[in-house]
């Protein structure tokens, strides 16, 4: 049984529903009965605090969930996104994230293929040289024991899992990268093709309509067809592409679209994602 629920969904070739939601106690025990597939608690706009990520992750754990499904992971999957923009190099936030047990790490800003490759390789331990899938070459710092016990398995047993999907198949930990402005699109290609490890690149439509100088007019023709072009690149080098706000007005639209990582509307108002579950038939 796959621990990382979103893992899961897409390699069955479904398409899993998550929410961005701040790092607050209140709103994991709220998303922890609900119907998401993932979370993404937000350190990127609000105070990054580990010791609130912490228990963030611990308060989605539901006991009668855990006998219910017979598994020791969360129903909805913890991800978390990180502080830093792609360009700041800094690892020790993903490491730090990763300790506590998150399932997955966002990566905000990412524009260059330097900055993709610092992403994946912060989130793998290192390997010998020559070891299959050696690249992107792995600097996370040994400290398995809070994750594993997270996880509900031994330190040996995470270690085997704790690597990034799909470059390793029995990987628990999804690598998401952001493109949030031009210069991330022109360099897309390279990126998908030259940094093997990446899930899921997920658009930041908010930063990348500032930079195309039409601030959240998300349906302004520049802004449209960006998108586009970033799920084509997408779809030609086979990674999936996420949309970061879908709502009741668009969600038919997004699905459509070929979009198969979703970010509903905000954790209270459940009609994001309601209207997702009906249109890909998951009701």
């Amino acid at each position: 049984m796959r621990l990382n629920s979103v893992i899961a969904l897409l390699e069955q070739g479904q398409t899993p529903i998550t929410v961005f939601s701040p790092p607050t106690i209140e709103s994991a025990i709220e998303l922890a009965t609900a119907r998401y597939d993932g979370v993404v608690f937000e350190a990127e706009h609000n105070p990054y605090d580990i010791k609130a990520l912490r228990d963030c992750l611990q308060y989605l754990l539901n006991r009668k969930q855990i006998v219910e499904r017979g598994s020791v992971s969360p129903a909805v999957t913890p991800i978390i996104r990180i502080p830093p923009n792609g360009a700041e190099m800094n690892q020790f936030l993903a490491k730090q994230v990763l300790d506590i047990g998150a399932y997955g790490v966002v990566f905000p800003h990412i524009s260059t293929v330097e900055e993709a490759y610092n992403s994946v390789r912060s989130c793998r331990y290192p390997r010998p040289k020559g070891f299959p899938a050696y690249e992107p070459e792995g600097i996370r710092g040994d400290q398995p024991v809070h994750a594993a016990r997270y996880w509900g398995i031994t330190p040996q047993e995470y270690y085997r899992k704790a690597d990034v999907w799909p470059l390793a198949p029995d990987g628990e930990i999804l690598v998401i990268i952001m493109c949030e402005d031009v210069k991330a699109i022109d360099n897309l290609p390279r990126i998908l093709k030259e940094v093997p490890g990446i899930g899921v690149v997920l658009i930041g439509e908010g930063d990348l309509s500032q930079n195309l100088g039409f601030p959240r007019q998300y349906d302004h023709p520049a802004v449209t067809e960006a998108m586009t072009t970033i799920r084509r690149i997408c779809a030609e080098h086979k990674v999936i592409c996420g949309h970061p706000h879908v709502e009741t007005q668009n969600a038919q639209r997004v699905i459509d679209e070929g979009y198969r990582f979703l970010m509903a509307a905000t954790a209270r108002t459940y009609a994001g994602l309601d209207a997702c579950r009906k249109i890909t038939g998951r009701t």
